[in-house]
């Protein structure tokens, strides 16, 4: 724990100067014969919104990937941008119809250093046909809660023979996450339907039916 927050120091002095990698797959805008499909690898990334970054750190408020997770971080215009990536470990997609469930592992740590307030969120799923990424909230299995909203309205995807690319997910925070950050650090800062960012999801897959 010492050493990730010796790194978020460094992220938050630095603002860091590269993004870490993500795992991409070459994908074509074909369409696979089958149009279900088990999930095998893969992994979906989320990168913040303008100004989200700065706003947490200017309150104190480190975000922190938990393994296996990964974060990074750029500058741009618009400000720093932290960027997540989180492994899927599951699921199944409807490529037609882009309905399913995507599982994954890692998740975010928020914490205040200053004050040692912390709250994780951990083992999304992300539900298309509702359009909701789920979490499980500080470890706990039986607490599990919708975190983000997610539109599809503007999402693009590009599917291969083994592999799917879906892009230009739009993140936003549910007021059930909203009230749960702001009690936690005792702040204003998280309101229902603040956008949190863009997702997008590079995933493997097995045919499962046609």
């Amino acid at each position: 724990m010492f050493k990730r927050l010796a790194v978020a120091g460094v992220v938050t002095g630095a603002l860091l100067g590269s993004v870490a990698g993500v795992a991409s797959a070459s994908t074509s805008t074909a369409r696979p014969a089958c149009s279900t499909v088990r999930l095998t690898g893969g992994d979906t990334s989320l990168t913040t919104a303008p100004g989200i970054a700065a706003a947490l750190l200017s309150h104190g408020i480190v975000p922190l990937a938990t393994l296996p997770a990964t974060e990074g971080a750029s500058t741009s215009s618009g400000g720093v941008a932290v960027k997540f990536a989180f492994p899927v470990t599951g699921g199944s997609v409807n490529l037609r119809q882009l309905t399913g469930m995507i599982d994954h592992s890692g998740g975010i740590l928020f914490i205040a250093p200053a004050t040692g307030k912390q709250i994780s969120v951990s083992g999304f799923v992300i539900n298309l046909k509702a359009g909701e990424l789920t979490a499980i909230v500080n470890g706990n299995a039986k607490e599990r809660v919708p975190l983000l909203s997610l539109s599809l309205a503007s999402a693009k995807t590009a599917a291969g023979k083994h592999a799917v690319q879906i892009s230009g997910i739009v993140a936003r925070l549910t007021k059930t996450a909203a009230s749960a950050l702001d009690a936690t650090f005792g702040t204003t800062l998280f309101t229902s339907g603040l956008e949190l960012g863009t997702a997008s999801a590079v995933v493997k897959f097995q045919a499962t039916s046609a």
